[in-house]
């Protein structure tokens, strides 16, 4: 389908077949604009629609005036209401209209022939519509068996001969021994989008590529299409597990968005003109000299559905992560225990294993949060079931862990094996609930378990009955510390084109699966988590892991980067496929350490240890058949590093979980390429080597073996920059070579931030509720810093309801450090004590230290100052947490 989307449209495309804006058809409702297009020879009107949306967005929908049926829109992504902003007309040009938002400082000039539309910031054009001509729009039409006279065949919109699309095999499609028919012919869509001024595009993960996108003039397109590709190719656009059909564009001073709320396969081609000094142009007698600007056009085309794109127009990055998650939901609240670490592997044998795996991180003073366990613990492979054999007392072994205030995650998978006597089948075949083949009976395809049938997510009974599934009393054997794991969700179908599910399957409301397939393993994440809020009578926050993610999946837990391969080039092209989903809305992301398919050797496997504690989600994994690899088996010098890596998240979880509170409520993602803290920064744009962590942290991985230097690029001409181990600082906008051996991996503070710590490490989360704080408070060039705290239960959703959360503001200047309230709204008790502070870059000795409480009261505090690193150090205090003081360093 790939290939026949690009001939087929550029055949059709170089035909010059424009469409042109009716603008006397022009309806201006409060919400919206709408006219008609049409194309020459087909003289059938499509129907165009544009609106304002709160907070700079426009919305732009083009559709068949009146289809042969309905043509499948996207429900369940977008938020609830979207406001619109009232839309005022301007006088523009004859042949032209002109919609301003209501500031009037944003305005959307459509041209009517050719039909065109020009988005305008203060006078500049920043993004031209359909400039290119590559609008297209395949009508749906009535098949050809049912057209009963010659009369009824030239009524019919079709812009070929029936013969033609019959040849281009666009009626009925072969792939392999399938055959796929489409019932109203072929039904794609396109539209190209001009972006003036800019080079640097990112975003429309799910590929296994640079965080920047590549030109794809002279290669493949990029593809959105949901598969389960074990072990995928890397630098690759082929599509993988999930997609999100949204990109953003940068340059100096202004970033943009596209949103293409479409979920059926889907392919982006990138073109990018650089910019060229200068091009004569002949004017009269007289060459001047015009100086032509970068572009970079991007051209969106999907199998079907309709033209439904957000254009989402900044101007900052931050404005730009707003307005999408405005569109799209807000990363998740994670509770807390989930941004520890996970221990997984396929799998777990029984539960001896279980318990001899839990005892070896106590036995080596490893802490971790979390057991998994992989399809093998069900009675043959049915979910919501377990292994009499392996796991006979499932209770116990949850009892075991939870002692060590830890967690369970089991595995849930769409497909459900045929089997009369397993009742999770009997009564979702009773009541319809799986998706149907064309002819009408359930579809079957083949899966871990054998043949199964695959639930219908898309229909809500279907997930109303799935969420209940999860209920202490109808999983048995679960109790309120296992947590799911959703994986298969692309579909899965082994066997099935491309290991998926056939094109022509059908869904509830009659609609195909080609129409949806994107978003199928969004709607079992969101049915999962829906599942278990309504166990804990909604108080409980869940946790749900997705393979298979759309647009909106932040809204539901964390996404992984699937089936990786234990190399050193897959560690490496982690890191952009990580910031590729952290700009795209999916902050809860991370990649299995060590590499799920093979051997890590020790060196690699230490290495991915270091990167995946400074990533978002944390979990070691290891496909069936690999050696075992706990972190304690690779001899004692590789158990101390790896516990040095973990037990290192676990001192940062106060500033993680301070990040992911920001991510919630303020759409800012906590893994962040540099040229997001840095926009106006060129050397930025492109690299992907190195990430912030919040504004605060800068991570550069090593992802080479027997690595001695690593080059680390620290921004800003203004910055400052801390090594977080030795203290060492350097001043910003150069290239810095950083010596490394296996120990550590290069980790900077930058100069201005506070980051809040944890001084002792408990066996996991659990353990830590009230041990005391630290913060690292490393100073500007000004001798100032600024950081935030955020603290809740962890756990419930009492932050949400009974504003039961501390959030802190802490700030330096003038050699004074306070701690206010960030805002007033949240109360939360807490015992926790603030017992360290260590200063970095105070040029001198301070002669005394104060703190200051509330109340007055003034007390003395023992200081040590190093004078060859510049860092004062203040230990064995006691100030709350949650308390307003000051302490006065003079």
């Amino acid at each position: 389908i790939a290939f026949y989307l690009c001939m087929r449209q550029k055949q059709l495309l170089s035909k010059k077949s424009t469409y042109r804006a009716l603008l006397d058809s022009v309806t201006t409702g409060k919400d919206s604009a709408r006219f008609q297009i049409i194309n020459e020879p087909a003289k059938v009107p499509l129907l165009a629609e544009v609106c304002g949306i709160e907070g700079n967005i426009f919305r732009l929908k083009i559709n068949e005036e009146i289809p042969l049926k309905p043509r499948y829109e996207v429900p369940d992504v977008l938020t609830n209401k979207l406001t619109t902003v009232r839309l005022t007309s301007c006088p523009g040009d004859t042949g032209s209209l002109v919609l301003a938002s209501g500031k009037g400082d944003l305005k959307c000039h459509i041209t009517a022939n050719p039909f065109k539309v020009n988005l305008v910031s203060e006078e500049e054009v920043v993004m031209s519509i359909n400039s290119l001509g590559q609008l297209y729009f395949e009508q749906l039409q009535i098949p050809p068996k049912q057209r009963a006279t010659k009369k009824n065949e030239e009524d019919a919109s079709i812009d070929t001969t029936q013969e033609n699309q019959e040849e281009l095999g666009l009626w009925e499609e072969k792939f392999e021994n399938f055959v796929d028919v489409k019932v109203n012919g072929p039904a794609s869509i396109g539209l190209d989008f001009s972006l003036h001024g800019f080079e640097h595009l990112y975003g429309i993960p799910q590929h296994a590529e640079s965080h920047q996108l590549k030109n794809t003039s002279d290669g493949d397109a990029y593809r959105l299409y949901n598969l389960d590709v074990y072990g995928y190719k890397i630098h690759d656009k082929m599509g993988i597990y999930g997609s999100v059909p949204y990109l953003l564009a940068h340059k100096l001073g202004r970033t943009l968005g596209i949103f293409w709320l479409n979920a059926s396969e889907t392919l982006v081609e990138i073109k990018t003109e650089p910019a060229v000094k200068y091009t004569l142009t002949q004017m009269g007698p007289v060459a001047a000299k015009q100086k032509v600007g970068s572009r970079t056009d991007v051209h969106w085309m999907s199998e079907s559905g309709i033209i439904d794109v957000f254009l989402l127009t900044g101007p900052t990055p931050s404005d730009v992560f707003k307005q999408y998650s405005y569109l799209t939901g807000t990363q998740a609240m994670p509770p807390l225990f989930s941004l520890g670490y996970h221990q997984c592997r396929w799998n777990y044998e029984d539960e001896q294993d279980v318990k001899a795996v839990d005892a070896g991180f106590d036995e080596h003073n490893i802490p971790y949060d979390v057991m998994w366990l992989d399809i093998e613990h069900t009675e043959g492979k049915r979910y919501f079931t377990w292994d009499k054999k392996r796991f006979p007392n499932p209770k116990r072994m949850q009892d075991l862990l939870r002692s060590k205030k830890r967690k369970l995650v089991v595995i849930s998978d769409p497909h459900i094996k045929i089997d009369p006597n397993y009742s999770v089948y009997a009564k979702a075949k009773e009541q319809g609930f799986f998706v149907k083949n064309h002819e009408g009976g359930d579809f079957e395809g083949v899966c871990w378990p054998g043949l199964s049938s695959y639930l219908d997510f898309t229909n809500p009974k279907v997930r109303e009955w799935y969420s209940s599934l999860f209920a202490f009393s109808v999983y048995q054997g679960s109790t309120d510390i296992l947590y799911i794991w959703n994986d298969m969700n692309e579909p899965s179908v082994f066997k099935g084109p491309e290991q998926t599910m056939q094109k022509n399957t059908i869904h509830h409301g009659n609609w195909e699966h080609r129409e949806l397939h994107n978003i199928y393993g969004f709607y079992q994440q969101m049915a999962t988590t829906e599942g278990l809020i309504q166990r804990s009578k909604g108080k409980e926050r869940p946790f749900v892991l997705t393979r298979s993610f759309f647009a909106g999946s932040q809204k539901y837990g964390a996404v992984w980067t699937g089936d990786n391969t234990a190399e050193w080039s897959y560690l490496k092209i982690s890191i952009p496929m990580l910031l590729t989903l952290s700009v795209t809305g999916i902050s809860f992301c991370g990649a299995d350490v060590g590499g799920f398919i093979g051997d890590p050797e020790a060196e690699l496997l230490v290495r991915w240890y270091q990167a995946g504690a400074y990533q978002p989600f944390f979990r070691g994994h290891a496909t069936m058949k690999t050696k075992r690899r706990e972190p304690w088996l690779f001899g004692e010098d590789h158990t101390r590093l790896i516990r040095e890596a973990i037990r290192e998240r676990y001192t940062l979880l106060p500033y993680w979980y301070s990040l992911f509170y920001s991510a919630h409520v303020a759409s800012q993602p906590v893994m962040r390429p540099l040229w997001v803290e840095f926009p106006n920064e060129l050397e930025t744009f492109s690299v992907e080597d190195e990430y912030m962590l919040g504004s605060a942290l800068l991570v550069h991985p090593v992802t080479e073996p027997k690595a001695t230097v690593v080059d680390v690029f620290l921004p800003g001409s203004s910055e400052i920059w801390y090594d977080s181990k030795t203290f060492a600082h350097w001043k910003g906008a150069c290239t810095v070579k950083i010596p490394v051996t296996l120990d550590s991996i290069p980790v900077f503070q930058r100069g201005g931030s506070v980051v809040p710590v944890k001084t002792t490490i408990g066996r996991s989360t659990g353990y830590m509720t009230d041990s005391p704080y630290g913060l690292r408070v490393a100073l500007s060039t000004k001798g100032s810093a600024m950081g935030e705290f955020y603290l809740d239960d962890g756990h419930s959703f009492q932050y949400l309801h009974q504003k039961q959360f501390l959030h802190r503001k802490f700030s330096f200047s003038s050699g004074v450090l306070t701690n206010s309230c960030a805002d007033e709204k949240g109360h939360y008790p807490s015992k926790c004590v603030v017992e360290q502070i260590l200063v970095l870059g105070l040029k001198k000795q301070p002669s005394s230290v104060t703190a200051h409480s509330a109340d007055g009261s003034a007390q003395p505090v023992a200081f040590t100052y190093y004078a060859a690193t510049s860092t004062l150090n203040l230990e064995t205090l006691s100030l709350k947490i949650g308390a307003d003081w000051k302490v006065h360093i003079q």
